[in-house]
C-alpha cells in the first residue's frame, strides 16, 4: 500500500510538473524578439497646420507626440518614477521587494474588501502597453514578467523610460506625456509646472477617476500625494512642494478652439486627399506634418459674419421661448449643466431667469449674474406662457457692461463658400 501511494504521488507530481511546463511553454510562445524591442516605434499623430501656422486638425488612432527622453524635463520624469516605480533604476525588470510588500498588503485588502494593489514596474507596464495587452490574467502576467526581463537586457533605462512616457495612456485622448501636456494644459512639456507634472503622474491607473472637473477633489488629493512622494525622494525642495500644493488645477482643452471648429469641412477634404495619396496607415500612425492653404482669420470672419446674418434675420421673426424650464430656488448650476449646450463658435452661455420683477435678472453657468437688455425683455415678453418666467433657461450673450442679450438658434440655415480666394 505504501509503495502504491508513493508511486501514485510520484505520478501526480510528474503530471503537475509536465502540466506547468506545458503551460509555461504555451504562455511564452510568440513573445517578440530582442530586435523587435530595439526597433519599436509607437504610432504618432499627424497634424494639419493652416497657411498662417495655426494648428487646425490632428489625425491619429492614438494621439501621441513622441519626445526623446533628453527633451523630457526632469520634474516630469521624476513625478512618474516617484509614484509608479521608485526603484526603477535599481531593479532588473521586476521589483521583488515591491512585489512582496504588495502581497502582504493584499492580505489586509482582501479581509477589508478593498481593491488589490499591483506591483508592476515601469518596465512591466511598457511590456503590457506595447506588446502583451492589459488583460487581467495569470497568462498575461507571466508573459509580461518574462518580457520585462528581456526588455531590460535589450534596452537601457533611459530608452525604457522614454518608451513608457511616450506610450502610456493618460486620458483626454492623450497617449504619452507630451500629448497630455497639450490636451490638459495647452502647453509643451518644458513649460509644465511641478504641480501639472504631478497631476499627469496621477493618471496612468485610471484617468476617469481623477478627471480635473468631474473628480476635482479626488484629483487634487492624489496630485498632492504625488508631490509628497517627490519631496520624500528628494526630487523637489520643501518650498517647491508647498508652492505646487498651493497651485490651482486649471485645464484648457485646445481642441475646442475656434480655428478647429471653423476648419472642419476644409480639413475633411485634406483627410481624403492625404489618405488617397499616402494611405491610411501613414495618415493615422505616421506623424505627418501637413501644411494647408486655409487662412484661419478669414475662415473665422466668414463663419461669424454668416452666423450674425442668420441671427439678425431670425430675430426679425418670433421669439420661440426658453430652451428649458427650471427651478430658480434649486441648484441653478446643476440645472444649467443639464440643459442643451449652446452652439460652437457662438460665445453664448446657458442662463436662468432668477428674478422676473422690476426687470429680468439672469444667472449664467459661470455663476455670473446681470440684467437682461430691455429690448430683449420686450421681444420675449409677447410670448405669454413661453415668455421669461422665473426659472426659464435660455441662451444669452454677456456684454462688456455685464448685461445680457437674449439668443436663440436660428431656424434658417446657411453656408458660405469662397470659390476664388
Amino acid at each position: 500500500m505504501l509503495r502504491k501511494l508513493i508511486i501514485g504521488l510520484a505520478i501526480a507530481a510528474g503530471v503537475v510538473v509536465l502540466g506547468a511546463a506545458g503551460f509555461l511553454i504555451a504562455t511564452l510562445q510568440g513573445l517578440p524578439s530582442l530586435r523587435e524591442l530595439q526597433t519599436y516605434v509607437p504610432p504618432v499623430t499627424s497634424r494639419v497646420h493652416a497657411g498662417d501656422g495655426a494648428l487646425v486638425a490632428e489625425f491619429a488612432r492614438e494621439q501621441r507626440v513622441f519626445v526623446p527622453i533628453a527633451q523630457i524635463p526632469d520634474h516630469v520624469k521624476n513625478a512618474f518614477i516617484a509614484v509608479e516605480d521608485q526603484n526603477f533604476f535599481e531593479h532588473s525588470g521586476l521589483d521583488y521587494a515591491g512585489l512582496a510588500r504588495a502581497m502582504l498588503s493584499n492580505v489586509g485588502n482582501v479581509l477589508r474588501g478593498r481593491r488589490l494593489e499591483g506591483a508592476s514596474t515601469i518596465t512591466q507596464q511598457v511590456a503590457g502597453n506595447m506588446l502583451v495587452g492589459r488583460e487581467r490574467s495569470l497568462y498575461r502576467k507571466i508573459r509580461e514578467a518574462v518580457l520585462a526581463q528581456r526588455i531590460e537586457r535589450a534596452l537601457d533605462k533611459d530608452r525604457i523610460l522614454e518608451l513608457y512616457l511616450n506610450q502610456i495612456y493618460l486620458g483626454n485622448r492623450a497617449f504619452g506625456v507630451a500629448a497630455a501636456a497639450l490636451n490638459y494644459f495647452d502647453k509643451p512639456l518644458d513649460q509644465l509646472t511641478v504641480a501639472e507634472a504631478a497631476y499627469l503622474a496621477v493618471l496612468p491607473k485610471a484617468p476617469n477617476n481623477y478627471h480635473p472637473v468631474r473628480q476635482r477633489e479626488r484629483a487634487l488629493s492624489r496630485r498632492d500625494y504625488v508631490i509628497g512622494r517627490m519631496l520624500e525622494r528628494g526630487y523637489i525642495t520643501a518650498d517647491e512642494a508647498a508652492a505646487a500644493r498651493a497651485e490651482e488645477l486649471v485645464t484648457h482643452d485646445r481642441l475646442d478652439g475656434d480655428q478647429f471648429i471653423a476648419a472642419t469641412h476644409f480639413v475633411e477634404e485634406i483627410r481624403r486627399q492625404v489618405q488617397g495619396e499616402y494611405g491610411e496607415r501613414a495618415l493615422y500612425d505616421g506623424g505627418l506634418s501637413i501644411r494647408s492653404t486655409i487662412d484661419t482669420r478669414l475662415q473665422l470672419t466668414a463663419a461669424r459674419t454668416l452666423r450674425a446674418g442668420l441671427e439678425e434675420y431670425d430675430r426679425r421673426h418670433a421669439w420661440r421661448g426658453p430652451i428649458a424650464a427650471g427651478d430658480a430656488a434649486g441648484d441653478v448650476q446643476a440645472q444649467l449643466r443639464a440643459a442643451a449646450a449652446p452652439p460652437s463658435l457662438s460665445g453664448w452661455v446657458r442662463a436662468m431667469v432668477t428674478r422676473a420683477r422690476g426687470g429680468v435678472t439672469l444667472t449664467d453657468e459661470q455663476e455670473r449674474s446681470g440684467r437682461l437688455n430691455d429690448d430683449d425683455v420686450q421681444w420675449a415678453g409677447t410670448r405669454g406662457a413661453r415668455g421669461l418666467r422665473l426659472g426659464a433657461i435660455v441662451y444669452a450673450l454677456r456684454g462688456a457692461n455685464g448685461r445680457y442679450a437674449l439668443k436663440q438658434i436660428p431656424q434658417i440655415q446657411g453656408a458660405l463658400v469662397a470659390m476664388d480666394p
